[in-house]
């Protein structure tokens, strides 16, 4: 609530609607036990990415060092052993061909995909917002001026683009901040729309209208007054956003202009394993359960973060959202 207002407030009246607001949140999440798994998977891959050296380790290993001995060279590379190399010094078998510690590589790689996914989020949501509440809040020509940069940008085929820019760059500089900025700077347009019309929202408010009487600065109003009420859709669309860059990483790394080698990546392992599948199943099994299990996790907690948020709309995924608790929500 402006400022404005609140000044005229009964003396008992509360004056911290945010503190309540995040108490309903949490209380409308904790009702859907499907988000609470994803949560709980999703803070597991996040606590497994972190710990990556660690959990290296307590193995004894590392993802780029090479284990010749391991792999039967007569038989074009297959591990040795049984389960693809499965041992006490390899928890997950080896890579064919090269002997590098599939169990390593999966845990750095999920540093990157994350990491990647992540950063990539970021840099679209602080794109999109900026673009978005300038256009509501500027003059009629800067508003049709991003509104038609917007359009551009959302009509750019992703993948396209990407591969083109991703091409082009010198291969000297850091390949996952690369990829995570050409994600960022290509992707942003439909955050700045949604962005563009809660701000139009929110500009007819009677407390936006009492701070704009006050005399305050258009900045400010955009930081003290819009910015709060469009926390929830942009977090709604954000958590939404990580599972489907996750899966543009892999597949521009699949198609070998993402992450290079010898930097792992759950979509560079895909492409190394599309020619091991019979020899090797758990080099292209390992990989893509994790990034299956990602994905899903990150679509059911987003779902369940844009339930929370609007408790009026129901949610996509029935699972563990009966009717009852959404009610006692």
């Amino acid at each position: 609530m402006s400022e404005a207002l609140v000044a005229t407030q009964a003396p008992g009246a509360s004056t911290a609607p945010g503190a309540s607001g995040a108490r309903r949140f949490w209380r409308r999440l904790r009702t859907q036990r499907a988000a609470l798994v994803a949560a709980a998977v999703v803070a597991l891959l996040v606590l497994v990415a972190l710990a990556a050296p660690l959990l290296t380790a307590l193995e004894g290993q590392d993802p780029t060092t090479y284990h010749p001995s391991l792999v039967d060279s007569a038989r074009g590379g297959v591990p040795v052993g049984s389960f693809g190399g499965i041992s006490g010094d390899h928890w997950l078998g080896v890579e064919p061909q090269t002997g590098r510690d599939l169990f390593a590589r999966l845990v750095y790689g999920a540093r990157v995909s994350l990491g990647v996914a992540l950063a990539a989020t970021v840099v679209q949501v602080l794109i999109g917002v900026l673009v978005g509440v300038t256009a509501a809040l500027g003059s009629q020509w800067v508003d049709q001026l991003l509104n038609r940069l917007t359009d551009i940008i959302v009509a750019l085929p992703l993948m396209i683009m990407a591969l083109a820019l991703l091409a082009i760059v010198p291969s000297d500089f850091p390949r996952p901040v690369l990829v995570a900025l050409v994600i960022g700077l290509i992707a942003w347009g439909n955050i700045a729309k949604i962005t563009r019309a809660q701000t139009l929202t929110l500009k007819g408010f009677d407390y936006v209208s009492a701070a704009r009487l006050s005399g305050w600065s258009t900045w400010r109003i955009a930081r003290r007054e819009l910015l709060p009420g469009l926390a929830a859709p942009v977090i709604t669309y954000a958590a939404l956003l990580v599972p489907i860059n996750i899966t543009v990483e892999a597949a521009l790394s699949f198609l070998g202009v993402g992450v290079k080698p010898p930097t792992p990546s759950w979509g560079q392992m895909l492409t190394a394993a599309d020619v091991w599948y019979q020899a090797a199943p758990q080099y292209l099994l390992l990989p893509a359960g994790a990034l299956f299990v990602t994905v899903l996790a990150l679509t059911v907690l987003g779902d369940g973060v844009r339930t929370a948020l609007d408790p009026r709309a129901a949610s996509r995924l029935r699972v563990g959202t009966g009717r009852k608790r959404e009610a006692k929500a």
